[in-house]
């Protein structure tokens, strides 16, 4: 796999190898050998995921900016197995020199792209099917979130708004703004 880093520290694309032939394709989605040998050095740390989750979403479906509050925090990393689907993460960590800045990936079936944290995804395809692995259990207790309609972020989601699907719980969330940042 190649490890490619993005302009937000922690942030990072990861591109596997992929062996086609007349019959389709193969490719290791996750290694934690391979994932320790290559990221860790990067971060700094071994990440271990203990979690992994999936969600279909049809096209307009945007799932906020979510994160989890400390003691709870996550890492993702994040991949889409069917359709595609733009993937953002915003730096929300106060003393960050990339402080609301973001990185957007657009993640599909064919580029087989995964992403490394992430805060959001807008769907691209008329349906996307996503699934993530987690570093920390899910907590509701901790669940934050930014709004995606926030336009100081500058992200382009590719969607008209006019088009998005949002959850109540999404459009009740603060502007960068107005938010505290726990971390």
């Amino acid at each position: 796999m190649n490890v490619i880093k993005t302009a937000i520290e922690g942030v990072l694309i990861i591109e596997p190898k992929v062996f086609g032939d007349n019959r389709g394709y193969f490719f290791e989605s996750f290694s934690q050998r391979e994932f320790d040998e290559k990221v860790a050095p990067i971060l700094g740390h071994t990440i271990h995921f203990v979690q992994d989750n999936e969600s279909k979403s049809s096209y307009g479906v945007m799932r906020g900016l979510h994160f989890q509050r400390p003691p709870y925090t996550q890492s993702k990393l994040v991949r889409c197995v069917k359709g595609a689907v733009l993937d953002v993460a915003v730096d929300i960590r106060k003393d960050s020199p990339t402080y609301g800045q973001h990185v957007a990936v657009e993640l599909t079936e064919d580029n087989h792209l995964a992403m490394f944290i992430s805060k959001g995804f807008a769907v691209l395809s008329p349906e996307a099917v996503f699934q993530y692995k987690c570093d920390e259990f899910y907590h509701p207790e901790s669940e934050g979130g930014i709004s995606i309609l926030d336009d100081s972020l500058g992200i382009d989601w590719r969607i008209p708004k006019s088009l998005a699907i949002l959850s109540e719980k999404d459009t009740k969330h603060q502007l960068l703004k107005d938010f505290d940042s726990p971390f």
